[in-house]
Formats: C-alpha cells, sequence, structure tokens
C-alpha cells in the first residue's frame, strides 16, 4: 500500500528580507505545496515563495505598514491559525511565530533563530534604541511595561514545538538559558554561488572591510577606531542609523562606500585583506559570504561566530570588544598565512544545499 505524503505546513513571523527569510525559502524547496502562514509579506518575497504565502488581516493595509507595533495582535493571530490534518509543521522564528497551536498528532518543529531578542537577551539594547523613530519614547514605555508578562508568554509559547532545532551553538545556550529547552543546531543557509566567481578570485587583495546596517549593537565603531588609530585602510559598506557618528569618529584611512551594487559588493568581499566582524551575533550570514570569497574573517569571540571561525585557518579571534583588543589583532594579522581556496571550502558546510540535506535528515529521524 502506498504512503501517501506528509502533508506540511510552514509559518514564519514575517517576510520582508534577511537570513531568516532564506531559511523560509529553502523549507519552501524542499515542500513546494505547503502553505506559508506569516504575519506580514512583501510583494517580493509573495512572488519568490511562489505565491504559497498567507498572511490573513494583518497583512492588509494599514495593520502591514505598522508591523513593528503590532506585536500583541501577531500573538493573537498565530494562536487562532487552524492545522487540523496536518502531519507536519515547522515554525521559523525569533518572535511570536513558535506559539502556534497543532492537533495533537501533529508534529511542530521550530527552527529558532534567537530567544526573542526584545525580552530576553537584547532588551537593554532595544530599550536605548526602539527603532521606532519619533515614537521611540512610546516603544520604551510599551516594552518597559509589558516586558515581564511577555517575558511569560514567551516561555510559555517555546514550550509548544514538539522539537526545536537553533540556527548556531550560541543559540542552542540561549535557548536552553531562557526557554529550558534542548535543541538540535542546524547552521542556516547561506547563499554562497555569487561569492565564488572566478573572475573575482584574481582580483589582487588590500586592506580591511566591513559591511552591513550600521547599528549600534553591530559595533562597527570598533572596527573604525581601530583601523584610524592604526591607519589601516579599512572599507565600510552599507548605512544606518549608526553612519553619521562613526563618520565623526573616522580618519582618512576609512572609507565609507555607502551601499553598493552586488557587483561591488561581491568584488570588495574578493579583494579584501580579511573582513572584520565586532559585533555578537546570533549566526551571522556576512562572515560566511566573506569566506566563500576566501576571505579570512576578524571576529569578535562570542556568537555565531565560534561556529565558522578557526583560528589560523579561516581568521582570528579578539577576546574583548574594545578598539584596543582589536588593534592588538590587527597588527599580528598577515594574510599570506591564509589559504583562500581552503577557506571557501570550509565555508561550504553552511551552503544552501548542505542545510537542506541536514534538515531533511532530521525530519527522518522524528517522523
Amino acid at each position: 500500500m502506498a504512503t501517501r505524503p506528509l502533508k506540511v505546513a510552514i509559518v514564519h513571523d514575517w517576510l520582508y528580507g534577511g537570513g531568516a527569510e532564506l531559511v523560509v525559502e529553502q523549507v519552501h524547496k524542499l515542500f513546494p505545496e505547503a502553505p506559508i502562514y506569516a504575519a506580514f509579506a512583501t510583494k517580493e518575497w509573495r512572488q519568490r515563495l511562489d505565491n504559497k504565502v498567507v498572511t490573513g488581516y494583518l497583512g492588509w493595509w494599514p495593520l502591514n505598514r505598522l508591523h513593528k507595533f503590532l506585536g500583541p495582535l501577531r500573538i493573537l493571530w498565530y494562536t487562532h491559525l487552524k492545522f487540523d490534518g496536518y502531519d507536519l509543521v515547522i515554525s521559523s522564528s525569533g518572535a511570536e511565530a513558535k506559539s502556534i497551536k497543532v492537533p495533537k498528532n501533529t508534529v511542530h518543529v521550530n527552527y529558532c533563530h534567537a530567544p526573542t531578542h526584545y525580552y530576553w537577551s537584547r532588551y537593554n539594547e532595544y530599550l536605548d534604541h526602539p527603532g521606532l523613530g519619533p515614537l521611540d519614547w512610546l516603544g520604551r514605555l510599551g516594552l518597559k511595561v509589558l516586558v515581564a508578562p511577555l517575558r511569560k508568554w514567551d516561555y510559555k509559547a517555546a514550550q509548544r514545538p514538539d522539537y526545536i532545532l537553533a540556527n548556531s551553538s550560541h543559540i542552542q545556550k540561549e535557548i536552553k538559558k531562557y526557554y529550558g529547552r534542548d535543541s538540535t543546531v542546524i547552521f542556516p543557509p547561506v547563499y554562497m554561488d555569487r561569492f565564488q566567481k572566478l573572475e573575482n578570485q584574481k582580483l589582487e587583495r588590500k586592506g580591511f572591510l566591513i559591511s552591513g546596517r550600521q547599528t549600534p549593537y553591530k559595533r562597527f565603531d570598533l572596527a573604525v577606531k581601530a583601523c584610524t588609530r592604526l591607519d589601516f585602510p579599512l572599507s565600510v559598506i552599507g548605512d544606518g542609523p549608526d553612519n553619521k557618528r562613526l563618520r565623526k569618529m573616522a580618519g582618512p584611512s576609512i572609507t565609507f562606500l555607502g551601499k553598493v551594487s552586488d557587483k561591488v559588493l561581491e568584488e570588495e568581499f574578493a579583494s579584501a585583506q580579511a573582513l572584520i566582524f565586532p559585533g555578537l551575533d546570533d549566526f551571522g550570514i556576512t562572515p560566511v559570504e566573506a569566506m566563500a570569497s576566501g576571505t579570512p574573517v576578524i571576529a569578535y569571540q562570542a556568537g555565531g561566530a565560534l561556529d565558522y571561525v578557526i583560528p589560523n585557518r579561516t581568521g582570528m579571534f579578539f577576546a574583548r570588544q574594545t578598539p584596543e583588543a582589536l588593534e592588538e589583532v590587527l597588527k599580528k594579522f598577515d594574510a599570506s598565512k591564509y589559504s583562500a581556496p581552503a577557506i571557501a571550502v570550509h565555508a561550504k558546510k553552511f551552503s544552501a544545499e548542505t542545510f537542506r540535506e541536514d534538515l531533511t535528515k532530521f525530519l527522518k529521524s522524528i517522523i
């Protein structure tokens, strides 16, 4: 007797762009017929996911323009979704999507990007920088008043999945710390083909590079200060709320490139002596993209970087988040000791193909 195919649903917090969305895209490749429930989604992501996205009333105007303010409504929406008849539900979440309730015979696997930042590990950072512009004061007030009950709710919601997957060893520890749950590490997918073009492998390497959204917790200031003091060339890619402050502290050896085209980004990654990654990140897609280009990474010794930076093989660590600690490592760094092909091979451990293989293997072990 033939076995019927699994009936699968996918659930995600919101679809706007970023590393978390790439997880959803790869799960969609494994289960192309599965509906994808999300609180909000852009037109681009609806198309990328073959119009399988289901948003409900939270995706309608004007609510779709107010997503940062709608945490309680997201909780209400996710907890009232129905999954009768489904064999497997995969939630991808760093916020409310993990809170779904499934029938007794349905398996719920949660891919956890991080315990909800604004309740737990980055609570103080969100108080300092809510990211709501002129309504920052309201965000601070709301977070202070509601954080205690919302932490209780978030902890309870994290007990609902049957299995939890963590995107890094760091997040595995955070899940245990905040939720008291064991988890299995499956690294997120990094799209690296574009960073391995043959023509870019011939570029001359010179200077250091830092890339990403310029927000305070990314600690771009450490790289700018250290390279300014040492008079080392540093190219800064990206933009963000910290840009003006960074420019004020930068010396003549610092070049701000702003937002760049894909072609320029690929060339910069392939021609840098090393990428500097000074923040504490849950995983960190950008450093792995740099490695796919054969570029070593100089990273703060914490967070997701512990899973992919191998000292003196794929990069170096600095132990304290201070300009002085980074300066010491930059002075010791010798680009000639690193093999670009070997670093690129190491990066494949974090490819989209590897993610699909690892997830498939895990699902077969539990179903």
